[in-house]
């Protein structure tokens, strides 16, 4: 089978291609939408996917459906099960805290959204597997006009009770100290939504979204401030722009045991005294940069390009 190029028609001189203009391969893009990381880690690797035809949708893994020429899936294991069934290449991706990656569907090609500043120990990658590095956005830089904070919030996996508690509690103590310093308020939740909003009522201002429906890289550009649960995508996307960012008090096994590893390289501070001063001052240019102490030389932030270029790749000339 010949190999495409897509390159081939960019070199200066080279001629135009005839005929008709090839048609743009399929590529099906599943994440848990329900979980913050896998969504975020869809996306990031989808805006480096812009000569695809992406879908979104779960409609072309369905019985009866034209297959698409590759799919990238974030973490949902039975729809990759399905595409491999159907004979579609498959690019697997672990996308949250990496001490839960699993051994991958049998045949698809496994990627673990795994920094490699972030101190182990971890279990052994099955082989084949490969660590990424950073997930980072494609867009880095921040709005030179930031204004409110932005409050990340993930409960997946989290007992009820616990999650319950934390939104009644703490999460709206900071939503009203927000308000108060910083003029305005998102809250962004993966799941629970409904449980947010009735937690958060009667606070004018603050505005209360579901992460399935809100660009969390493109707030986090025009936020002054940034709090969040100790989730990888919330990291990395702090990381990756130099942002301050306040931890949320973990909640649940996962998020425990990730803000302990984070801990062991990076100072961040965390949100248990919503009225402290130092949460609510965005660093200036004078002050500490907490990701100053990583050795950013050992990982770099090209993990969604790589990720989209394997897909790329199968998605051109399948293994």
């Amino acid at each position: 089978m010949a190999v495409l190029n897509p390159d081939a028609y960019d070199r200066p001189g080279a001629p135009a291609p005839s005929g008709p203009a090839p048609a743009r391969r399929r590529v099906l893009l599943v994440s848990r939408d329900e979980e913050v990381d896998s969504l975020l880690a869809r996306r990031r690797v989808a805006a480096h996917l812009t000569e695809l035809d992406p879908s979104w949708t779960g409609e072309a893994d369905g019985e009866g459906s034209t297959p698409p020429d590759a799919a990238l899936v974030c973490d949902d294991e039975p729809a990759a099960r399905r595409l491999l069934a159907r004979g579609v290449p498959v690019v697997h991706l672990c996308s949250g805290t990496p001490s839960r990656a699993a051994a991958p569907p049998d045949g698809a090609v496994y990627r673990v959204h795994r920094p490699r500043w972030l101190p182990g120990p971890w279990p052994a990658l099955p082989k084949g597997a490969r660590p990424t590095g950073v997930l980072a956005p494609a867009r880095l830089t921040r709005d030179r006009t930031r204004r409110g904070s932005l409050l990340l919030l993930s409960v997946w996996g989290v007992p009820a009770q616990e999650a319950d508690g934390f939104a009644s509690g703490l999460l709206r103590r900071l939503a009203v100290e927000a308000l108060r310093r910083t003029g305005g308020c998102d809250v962004v939740c993966d799941t629970r939504p409904a449980t947010i909003r009735d937690a958060l009522g009667g606070l004018d201002g603050v505005r209360v979204h579901r992460a399935a429906d809100a660009d969390v890289d493109a707030l986090h550009a025009g936020a002054e401030v940034f709090l969040a649960s100790p989730v990888l995508g919330a990291i990395t996307l702090a990381q990756a722009r130099r942002a301050p960012l306040v931890l949320l008090p973990p909640l649940g096994r996962v998020q425990r045991d990730l803000a302990e590893r984070v801990s062991r390289s990076v100072p961040l501070p965390v949100a248990t005294d919503p009225p402290a001063p130092a949460l609510w001052e965005p660093r200036d240019a004078g002050a500490a940069d907490p990701w100053a102490a990583l050795d950013t030389a050992s990982d770099d932030l090209r993990g969604a390009q790589r990720v989209a270029r394997t897909l790329r790749q199968l998605a051109l000339a399948p293994l």
